[in-house]
């Protein structure tokens, strides 16, 4: 727990100057190595880390994805919402990700059996959810009215669902009665999962009112901010358990040893992965201030 506790400290305070110089190339920067990262930890964990026919174009799209994100596809920052740049960058990822996927499927045709079909699938699948997962937090700050500010409700909602569904669980899910999913996550309960989820609404609300106290330019939505929380909090835990689910079918415990206590990088941002790919959708098609 010690160990835990000290290595959780560590990762905020390297976070801390990332998000604060989010509009420099610090982000892009600390999105392409975790992105990198990241396609490592599912390639290993696929046990095609070694396949390079698969992993050199995984790790140049994670590496060159949010700087094409920022400075090529959307060319501005902070700038307000544009559908035609929104699209532009829709369309470029359709067609980036159906060239990914026929690709795969050549390499993994001509490989006379050496790859299974399968492990290929799940590869594509999960390089694709990642890829989209890291650079949603991007898209979102960049293209979105107040995005400077509302990206960080990923982080928000994502910490609150896990710390409380902790806790909550530890205090009312004692004995383990109402386990979640126990075939996936055995230590999830039905009460930790309600925690996770009340204490994330609060939490999107108190934001929402620091926004308004903080930055007169926007007024907040709170009803949407407390809906948002729903929603986030939902996906959050979905997320976690989509790792945990990869994670058992691999017959691995964590995905690397990068964070001590904590495991790898898709075990440290597995709800941010997921939370902020439904952030960015929902701030799509409402506004939050």
């Amino acid at each position: 727990m010690k160990q835990r506790i000290i290595t959780g400290i560590i990762v905020v305070l390297i976070m801390i100057p990332i998000l604060l110089f989010a509009q420099t190339p610090v982000l892009p920067i600390a999105i392409a190595i975790g992105s990198v990262i990241a396609m490592f930890e599912m390639m290993r964990c696929i046990g095609l880390q070694k396949a390079y026919a698969f992993a050199i174009p995984l790790y140049a799209l994670a590496a060159s994805l949010p700087f094409f994100s920022r400075y090529m596809a959307l060319g501005s920052l902070n700038a307000n919402v544009k559908p035609e740049s929104a699209r532009h960058l829709a369309q470029y990822g359709a067609v980036l990700m159906i060239i990914i996927l026929f690709y795969f499927f050549t390499v993994a045709i001509f490989s006379r059996g050496k790859y299974n079909l399968s492990d290929v699938c799940v590869l594509f699948a999960t390089a694709f959810y990642i890829l989209v997962g890291f650079n949603s937090i991007l898209i979102m700050h960049d293209n979105e009215v107040g995005g400077h500010i509302l990206y960080l409700t990923i982080f928000v909602s994502a910490w609150m669902t896990d710390v409380f569904a902790y806790f909550c669980g530890m205090l009312f899910g004692r004995g383990g009665k109402h386990k979640l999913i126990p075939d996936v996550s055995p230590k999830k309960t039905v009460e930790g999962s309600i925690g996770g989820i009340v204490f994330c609404v609060i939490g999107m609300m108190i934001f929402g009112l620091l926004c308004n106290w903080l930055n007169t330019e926007y007024n907040s939505n709170i009803l949407m901010f407390a809906l948002g929380g729903v929603l986030a909090s939902i996906v959050s835990q979905i997320g976690d358990l989509l790792m945990s689910y990869v994670k058992r079918h691999y017959g691995i415990k964590d995905f690397s040893q990068l964070f001590p206590g904590h495991g790898g990088v898709l075990d440290r941002f597995d709800s941010i992965l997921a939370v902020s790919i439904a952030m960015m959708c929902l701030t799509t098609f409402v506004d939050f201030f």
